[in-house]
């Protein structure tokens, strides 16, 4: 079989299926009674077998399966759940995990299993009674035949066919408890069948044989002219077939009354209606497709041409001031901008894909660290951008590392305090506007704003005086520069000096911002706020001199016109009183390096803007408006231009650098 043309189907589900795994354990963790959480994880993990030896991956299906034999004792309660199973599961998870990554990178999927392996063999056979018990059972199994129950219409056509000289056989076909395949398995055992004679009946049906939704054994009832012997025979020479017992089926009265009490019809009613519900409401939820991201971002690419031109034509339509190209150009903005809504809805993907990978990484890491810690996850179905999701993970990781290590105190130091042995660590996503907005709280000791200044001072970040003047807030800050760090003792999870500074470059190189506030022995909030799309923004468009900029409408607070003569001078900077503020003036023609053409007049026009809690004033020569403009890169070359943050085509056909006002500030 080619297998090429499925493997990128095969990688997303069985990341899919890993992840509900994870998921669905530490749900296990907190429920150790609860079987149907285990059956969830067996399925998942069945389903990973499959995928997995249909397309080759031998390595891949033969842990699965070893798991999926630990989990089977466990549903079968015959193993107990508990904190040494579930790491076993979880290694073993690790082990699936990076064989898929090694697969989707090209490999072969192989990896050294062997510890693993051997924990779980001795999880499955280290039973003790259980296991002597399972042992006991089988062979009353096999002595039990259950004998295929029929109704009055089967059994009137099974004594036709006796009457015919025909033979009625039931079927007893028990499959290797290794084999990975079994409805191929069963396919084949029916194709021998159907040759030989008709199959009447199969215990599970059919579908549910397909489905694999059984253990090793299965039943058919089978009318055929061959002897019991060939039949057995030739169901014996397909492979992983365990045993096979071949019966005369006697239909007597007993069975005839036991195949038809109306409780079991009634039951039967019910399980149909059931399976027609499951099967409607899987109708529903294959309204979706995967699409290769490759395809949305060519679609965007082009889209964003689309929105180029569009500014181009709404340009000519007010030049020439034609009364009907305007209405056509007006209604072409309208179905452009629908159409653009939707483009940026299908490239928008929830932050639950970024999320779900925490509480795992939380249950290690309380682990290594000897603490306990209750993770909650609040709007994990907010949505972001693709490029946004790509970009967050590293930095929120850091994030919360950051807050086990240094801000929740281990089990007895917060009991000293009168607290929760547990620390809360809440992990909150929302929308806002044009914005989302990411929260990590934690209920820990908070930012001790003695040590911070100590530590800045000693770093020659800032000075004692400085220290001395300023804000809770602004300390907090400086929690965000290079190389600093609080950590009394290095460690593998924080404490190295790297880390904060670039989660702040990270968010800040995204279009977003970053924020704390801490309260002493109550807790610290890391606030991120972030731009909803990256690809489309909305501009100010700005004139300085004769060159045209944009700047992002999201860092604006608003614009203003200022005499000269209400302009003032501090610590050798120009400034202005901004509503009761010192804003500092930048003059955007010397940063830049713009020629001058123009005569300087009496007053100048600016646009104030904000980075966090500071602003300043971008002097221009005029305002041109509001745009939606498309951000283009400038390529690896022009990368590192000083407070330029890409550039867009105008609808005149020429380019507008785009200002990188966080830059700007200081």
């Amino acid at each position: 079989m080619e297998t090429n043309q499925y493997l990128e189907v095969f990688i997303d589900e069985s990341k899919e299926h890993l992840q509900s795994i994870n998921d669905q354990l530490l749900h296990l963790e907190k429920n150790p009674q609860d079987l149907s959480i285990v059956n969830e994880i067996f399925r998942s993990a069945h389903t990973l077998k499959g995928m997995s030896a249909t397309m080759g991956y031998q390595d891949l299906s033969n842990l699965t399966h070893k798991m999926e034999n630990v989990l089977d004792a466990v549903r079968n309660e015959k193993v107990t759940v508990d904190e040494g199973i579930l790491d076993v599961v979880f290694d073993s998870v690790d082990d699936l995990e990076a064989m898929v990554i090694d697969i989707a990178g090209g490999g072969s999927g192989e990896r050294n299993v062997e510890r693993v392996v051997d924990l779980l063999r001795n999880i499955e056979t280290g039973g003790g009674p259980a296991a002597v018990a399972s042992v006991a059972v089988a062979p009353q199994k096999a002595e039990n035949v259950p004998t295929l129950s029929v109704d009055e219409f089967t059994k009137a056509a099974l004594e036709q066919s006796s009457e015919l000289g025909k033979s009625n056989y039931q079927i007893e076909v028990t499959l290797r408890e290794d084999c990975l395949l079994k409805a191929a398995r069963v396919y084949m055992v029916f194709e021998i069948l159907e040759q030989a004679g008709d199959v009447i009946k199969s215990s599970p049906s059919v579908e549910e044989l397909e489905n694999e939704e059984f253990e090793t054994t299965f039943h058919v009832l089978l009318v055929t002219e061959d002897s019991a012997e060939d039949i057995g025979s030739q169901i014996k020479k397909v492979s992983e077939i365990e045993n096979v017992r071949v019966t005369a089926y006697q239909v007597s009265e007993e069975m005839k009354e036991e195949a038809k009490p109306p409780q079991l019809d009634k039951a039967a009613q019910e399980k149909s209606s059931i399976q027609r519900e499951e099967k409607d409401g899987k109708q529903v939820g294959n309204k979706t497709i995967r699409i290769n991201i490759d395809r949305l971002d060519a679609l965007m690419n082009l889209f964003e041409e689309l929105v180029i031109d569009r500014g181009r034509l709404e340009q000519i339509s007010d030049d020439l001031k034609h009364t009907e190209l305007r209405e056509t150009v007006e209604r072409m903005t309208r179905i452009s901008g629908d159409l653009q809504s939707i483009i940026l809805n299908m490239r928008m993907v929830p932050v639950e894909q970024v999320f779900n990978r925490f509480p795992r990484m939380v249950r290690q890491l309380s682990k290594d660290l000897n603490k306990k810690i209750d993770l909650s996850v609040v709007g994990a179905e907010t949505e972001l951008d693709r490029t946004v999701i790509d970009e967050i993970g590293d930095p929120l990781v850091h994030l919360i590392r950051n807050a086990i290590d240094h801000g929740i105190e281990g089990p007895v130091e917060r009991e000293a305090k009168g607290k929760s042995a547990t620390g809360k660590l809440e992990l909150k996503a929302y929308h806002s506007g044009n914005h989302v907005f990411i929260e990590i709280s934690d209920d820990g000791g908070g930012i001790a704003r003695d040590k911070v200044v100590q530590k800045a001072v000693s770093n020659q970040v800032v000075t004692e005086d400085q220290a001395a003047t300023m804000t809770d807030s602004q300390v907090y800050d400086l929690i965000m520069e290079s190389g600093f760090s609080t950590a009394d003792t290095i460690s593998d999870v924080s404490g190295r000096g790297v880390g904060l500074d670039v989660v702040k470059s990270t968010i800040e190189s995204l279009g977003g911002n970053i924020s704390v506030d801490s309260v002493p022995d109550e807790g610290s909030v890391f606030s991120i706020q972030l731009p909803l799309t990256l690809s489309i923004i909305s501009v100010m468009l700005v004139e300085v001199q004769k060159e045209k900029y944009a700047v992002p409408l999201s860092s604006i607070i608003e614009t203003a016109i200022v005499k000269k003569e209400e302009i003032m001078h501090a610590h050798n900077k120009k400034v202005i009183d901004f509503r009761g503020k010192v804003v500092p003036l930048v003059f955007l023609k010397d940063v830049l390096n713009v020629p001058e053409e123009l005569e300087e007049e009496d007053y100048h026009s600016v646009v104030i803007v904000r980075k966090g809690e500071k602003m300043a004033a971008l002097v221009v020569n005029s305002f041109i408006g509001q745009q939606e403009v498309v951000l283009k890169s400038l390529g690896d070359y022009l990368s590192g231009a000083f407070a330029i943050s890409g550039a867009t085509i105008l609808g005149d056909g020429q380019v507008a650098l785009i200002l990188d006002s966080n830059a700007l500030i200081k």
